[in-house]
């Protein structure tokens, strides 16, 4: 007999509302999602790796949600061997592992291991070094780690406490953690996984000897290592390393995020990555070559990638929240018949305005994400040829838009949460992991706050430059400055409401305007720097924002194919970012001579409507971005709309509490009905 439950159907069809809503839209869905994906094989190959992992049991997520946190790294641990043997037998390349990744949606254990860690020893070891390592981690036979971070210093790089002296006897390095604040802290993959590390640490070489016989060190700042951490047999730390997993955090659950200290632990002179800065193992001098830069190398490709990864991450938040805002019916029109039908969630202005600009982020953070990756790529093979003039304008733009795009999504995850009501709050969202884990994203490599000095200092001397330099400008920012400087006082308000060109313009004169007030502020009257700290903050915010604004443009203004249904669509989801985007700042545009404080006025009422004319391709819009179920899991922004079907299935049947009968009796020590020797005392003694 089946149960009463099974029986049961919803008081509205999701499946039958969103149908509607599909078809009441004439965007074209597969030549959206051609146009953000083709250029990568992203779609192709999502569907190949899907069928592979989506039929693994151990990737199911039905109760992922209800085990503790060392079951989640036993998991995580088990998804990440299997899926290294997956990618072994069906020969993945690189971007077939990042995208079972990407689907099985769960951070791996190995994650480091491909990214920061290859990476170090890719860019940053000599010639020897990366023949001799990069095979060894290709074929995964050392798992690694980057170790950069400390308990006492984060984004301050150059305060890092852990030594590397150099021992002339044995013409290597000794690693030593002076004090606790120096046991690195935070390193991913190396609380319990990894075997090697890439090892951060002050160097220190000998400078004189003193009358006592005593030799003084000087510190040639941080350089990174190349360490082994644990016994290639047994897995147990070497003599002289402490290391350990760091235990709960907000998210990142199967993550070993880790800490470690060394106890004057000897390594060898090869340890140090030496392709651009060496200490000569017959003379312990130090020998300088190339930009010093280059040791953040690792650092920026990964905020290149982080940028890139923000639209993903956001697209999911809002896939979820425009589907069920969709399905959701809560009350009448005020206006109409009150015995008329409740209105979909979607349709009230307080939920648009909160999903909609975010549905509009997602598309602006695509479109800057591979204007990021461009730059990083032409910056790179510059570097590789020894030049290495663009290296600050990447490290700044990487800065700024890191800080931005993280926020954007981060705030965007909580704001789409938020916008779904009471299920919002239920495992059955599928934001719980989302946010938990992408919250981190704001303070990793690089906390949002510190890291837009980064971006403000490099505009600040862009300015100066232009305000003192003669001849050529080096750059094509500093050429802007120039032409900012020689106009400013003749600045008429630009026409954002009709033309989207001085929309662009308007985002690029309010950040000049305000990296002239900040040149201004330093240079010229001195101020500490110190003092300018949310100044510089807001400045590097206002670039970042015009970056996403210019790349948005050039992306729609550029592409000839697209059909004319689909780029009147894509430019009103332009605005509606731009516009927005503006808004919230108007009194900086204003303040710029940027845009007239009349049209500032009428911007609230261009954005609802807005918002009004991209309603009825919410849904399409979203679809779009080709989010598997599977990846979503999630039972209010599942594909077919049964959100009350799947809600009800996951509480009911997939709820291990519910297969256990408690005894709420307060008498008696018995917590579980039947198991009296499971009581009290066993609970306490877990804790």
């Amino acid at each position: 007999m089946p149960a009463f439950p099974d029986n049961l159907k919803p008081a509205t069809d999701g499946a039958s509302i969103l149908h509607k809503e599909r078809l009441g839209s004439h965007l074209p869905v597969q030549e959206l999602a051609r146009h953000l994906f083709d250029r990568t094989d992203f779609l192709s190959r999502q569907e190949r790796i899907l069928k592979i992992v989506g039929n693994e049991p151990l990737f199911r997520k039905d109760r992922q949600l209800n085990l503790s946190r060392p079951e989640r790294y036993h998991l995580g641990l088990a998804r990440a061997k299997l899926l290294r043997r997956l990618s072994v037998k069906h020969s993945w390349t690189r971007d077939d592992d990042e995208m079972a990744v990407y689907l099985v949606d769960d951070v791996s254990p190995y994650m480091l291991q491909m990214s920061m860690f290859v990476t170090t020893v890719r860019e940053q070891g000599d010639e020897a070094q990366r023949a001799y390592w990069l095979p060894k981690i290709e074929k995964w036979e050392i798992i690694g780690a980057y170790a950069q971070t400390e308990l006492g210093h984060g984004s301050n790089v150059r305060g890092l406490e852990l030594q590397a002296r150099w021992d002339p006897e044995s013409k290597g390095f000794v690693l030593n953690s002076p004090t606790l604040t120096a046991s690195k802290w935070w390193n991913g993959s190396m609380g319990r996984t990894a075997n090697h590390a890439i090892v951060v640490a002050q160097l220190y070489l000998p400078e004189l000897s003193t009358s006592d016989g005593s030799t003084q060190y000087k510190s040639y700042g941080p350089h990174p290592f190349m360490v082994q951490i644990r016994d290639m047999k047994t897995h147990q730390p070497l003599e002289g390393i402490v290391v350990g997993d760091i235990g709960p955090k907000y998210g990142y659950a199967p993550m070993d995020n880790g800490y470690m200290l060394f106890n004057n632990h000897h390594i060898p002179h090869s340890a140090m990555l030496a392709r651009y800065n060496k200490v000569d193992q017959a003379t312990g001098r130090y020998q300088k070559a190339g930009n010093p830069a280059v040791v953040y190398g690792t650092l920026t490709a990964i905020r290149a990638n982080i940028v890139m990864h923000a639209r993903l991450v956001l697209a999911r938040a809002v896939t979820v929240a425009v589907r069920y805002t969709a399905v959701r019916h809560q009350f009448r029109d005020r206006d109409g018949d009150d015995k008329g039908p409740e209105l979909p969630v979607l349709d009230y202005p307080t939920v648009q305005i909160r999903i909609l600009p975010l549905l509009a982020s997602a598309f602006a953070l695509h479109y800057t994400g591979e204007a990021m990756h461009d730059l990083y790529r032409r910056t790179r093979a510059k570097v590789e040829s020894g030049d290495f003039t663009k290296l600050a304008e990447l490290h700044s733009t990487s800065s700024g838009l890191k800080s931005l795009c993280t926020e954007i999504a981060a705030d965007g995850i909580e704001t789409c949460r938020r916008a779904l009501g009471g299920h919002g709050f239920g495992g059955g969202s599928g934001l719980i992991q989302l946010n938990n884990d992408y919250v981190s994203k704001p303070t990793v490599e690089g906390d949002n706050w510190m890291i837009t000095q980064q971006t403000a200092s490099y505009l600040i001397k862009q300015m100066q430059a232009a305000a003192t330099g003669k001849g050529a400008a080096k750059s094509s920012l500093e050429e802007a400055c120039r032409e900012h400087l020689l106009h400013r006082h003749a600045f008429a308000p630009l026409d954002v409401l009709h033309s989207d060109t001085d929309v662009v313009e308007a985002f690029r004169r309010r950040a000049l305007d305000m990296a002239y007030k900040a040149y201004r502020a330093r240079v010229v009257e001195k101020k500490a720097w110190n003092s300018l700290l949310v100044q510089l903050h807001k400045l590097s915010r206002a670039f970042s924002q015009s970056l996403l604004v210019g790349s948005f443009y050039d992306a729609l203004a550029c592409n000839d194919n697209m059909s004319p249904g689909l780029r009147e669509i894509m430019w009103r989801l332009f605005r509606l970012f731009a516009l927005s985007t503006m808004d919230a700042a108007a009194r900086e545009f204003s303040t710029a001579r940027a845009v007239a404080d009349h049209d500032l006025d009428l911007l609230p009422g261009r954005v609802q409507a807005l918002m009004t004319e991209i309603r009825p391709h919410a849904v399409n819009l979203v679809d779009a971005w080709s989010i598997p179920d599977f990846l979503l899991d999630s039972a209010l922004g599942r594909y077919d709309g049964r959100v009350y079907e799947d809600l009800f299935n996951r509480a009911h049947r997939l709820n291990p509490l519910n297969e256990v009968t408690f005894n709420p009796d307060y008498s008696t020590a018995e917590i579980v009905m039947g198991r009296k020797g499971e009581g009290i005392d066993k609970i306490v003694a877990k804790l």
